[in-house]
């Protein structure tokens, strides 16, 4: 076999860029004049840059395909994870959803591997692959030869591309995308001195009065936790049997609770919406469908879009990141006999008068709501939520969790805030929330460039701009955290999720915001 050569100043060479958020221009661009010069290539050979989807937007990466005059051709992290690499790593797997972004992408559209990853100051990855040329032959028309060429493939190398799995083109195919799950709004905050609009936790909370509940339960901690009066305010609260209600560390448990525990052959996840019950259900081995809700539609379900094999739903509601609040009849319509609906409810005590909600149902077949105390009462640090299910729902579930699952304090935490005084306070703060988002969606549409989800019922709203990762990294310097949207299914980089805040802090980020935008250059080399 004859291996072909490259012409000189043939434009075949693909280079692999995988960068953390943040990653500078002068670094990811440094990197690959580096790892070219380094192996005798030349950057006038250079034919793109590749990455992954979720980087499409990442300042460094695009500036640095801006200097080298080659477009930026992004793949969905699923489709990345089916190329082979020789360096894998399980924190890039992680994070992104494939094992080396760097030489995924540079092999997924092209020949062979001919500089293995190289990595910068721990920001940024290169790797370089070069793609063969086709061979013309001429062909026979009637027995004549005619002078058009047929393009065929000529002879190739054994590389690792031929031991891949085929590919697709280039295409933003969110059905199998790998958005990164596990990303959460606290990534964005965590040891950072930002104004937080990227954690839907309500801000100066718990209150005092909580905060002493919680302190005097301190007293009992020699002794093994008893729910049975947590449990039982929780039924009161709710108008329901005890036997219909159980306590977890946190809607999150309940999560891995229900993929472990309840039967499902075809789980579905409506999304875009909260990813842990995705990351739960296939973490606990299951094949996990999507149900994709549209922009155009303003987010909103459609129940016939649920596939009827669907035997496991969950939908959030009111949703996030949308913040829309679905109609509690458009759910029922997903019920039926043989099919668990698990409705995450962790954001209904922000609606006004918790209107769409079906926590207190007992004649839907298969309801299973879910319940946080996290993100009203500020106890994202101590796990507390609940299940409300029918009794045979609640004892398997039950079965799955470990021997005193919930803490002294959070069963303190719950009982409190199942309290006539603790209702009144939230349904009061629910009410100072929905003048705040008001504020903050009249702010949001002075801007031009923001488009809004203006159905917003939540304590977020969902924002789509041009650019909203190189803005988001702005707005950080400016002393702003806003939640990146790429890592939620169905969205894409271009996307934001905001948390609604008093008006003081409204106001600042929205100057904040002008300064983000104005700054903004000229987009070049795209």
């Amino acid at each position: 076999m004859t291996t072909p050569t490259p012409e000189p100043g043939a434009r075949n060479l693909v280079v692999g860029v995988g960068a953390r958020r943040g990653a500078p221009l002068d670094e990811v661009l440094g990197l690959i004049e580096e790892t070219l010069r380094g192996a005798g290539l030349r950057a006038a050979d250079v034919v793109e840059v590749a990455t992954v989807d979720a980087k499409a937007d990442e300042p460094g990466i695009v500036g640095a395909a801006a200097r080298l005059g080659v477009p930026v051709v992004t793949y969905p992290a699923a489709a990345l994870a089916g190329v082979r690499v020789p360096h894998a790593s399980g924190a890039a797997a992680a994070a992104v959803g494939t094992p080396s972004v760097a030489e995924a992408a540079a092999l997924i559209g092209a020949d062979e591997l001919v500089v293995e990853k190289s990595i910068g100051k721990g920001l940024a990855t290169c790797a370089v692959a070069r793609r063969f040329p086709a061979v013309l032959t001429p062909f026979a028309v009637s027995g004549e030869k005619t002078s058009t060429p047929l393009v065929t493939e000529g002879p190739r190398p054994f590389t690792m591309t031929a031991m891949n799995p085929p590919t697709h083109p280039p295409t933003r195919d969110i059905e199998s995308a790998g958005p990164d799950l596990r990303h959460h709004g606290d990534a964005e905050v965590r040891g950072e001195n930002l104004t937080d609009l990227a954690v839907n936790v309500r801000t100066h909370t718990p209150p005092e009065w909580l905060r002493q509940r919680i302190a005097a339960s301190l007293v009992s901690l020699a002794a093994y936790p008893d729910g049975t009066s947590a449990r039982a305010a929780v039924a009161e609260r709710h108008g329901l049997p005890v036997e219909r209600v159980l306590l977890t560390a946190g809607a999150a448990e309940a999560f891995v609770l229900i993929a472990r525990a309840l039967p499902a052959r075809c789980p579905v996840v409506v999304h875009p919406q909260f990813t842990e019950p995705e990351a739960a259900l296939r973490a606990a081995g299951h094949g996990v469908g999507r149900v994709l809700l549209r922009e155009e539609d303003s987010f909103r379900l459609d129940p016939a879009a649920v596939p009827d094999e669907a035997d496991l739903v969950v939908v959030g509601n009111p949703t996030n990141p949308t913040s829309v609040l679905h109609p509690a009849a458009l759910l029922e319509r997903l019920a039926r006999p043989g099919r668990t609906l698990v409705v995450d409810e962790a954001f209904m005590d922000v609606v006004p008068g918790e209107r769409e909600a079906l926590c207190g149902r007992t004649d839907i077949p298969g309801l299973v709501v879910l319940r946080s105390l996290t993100k009203t009462w500020g106890l994202a640090g101590l796990r507390i939520g609940y299940v409300l299910a029918d009794p045979e729902t609640v004892a398997l579930l039950a079965e799955a969790q470990p021997l005193w699952p919930v803490s002294s304090p959070a069963l303190a935490a719950a009982e409190a805030c199942m309290e006539p005084r603790a209702l009144v306070e939230a349904a009061e703060a629910a009410d100072r929330i929905t003048v705040d988002r008001a504020h903050l969606l009249a702010g949001l549409a002075e801007f031009s460039e923001v488009r809004a989800v203006e159905e917003a019922r939540g304590p977020f709203v969902l924002v789509q701009l041009e650019r909203a990762a190189e803005i988001r990294e702005r707005l950080r310097l400016l002393g702003f955290a806003a939640r990146r949207g790429d890592t939620f299914p169905g969205l894409g980089p271009q996307w934001l999720r905001l948390a609604v805040r008093d008006r003081a802090t409204t106001n600042r980020f929205l100057q904040a915001l002008d300064q983000a935008v104005q700054a903004l250059p000229a987009r070049t080399g795209r």
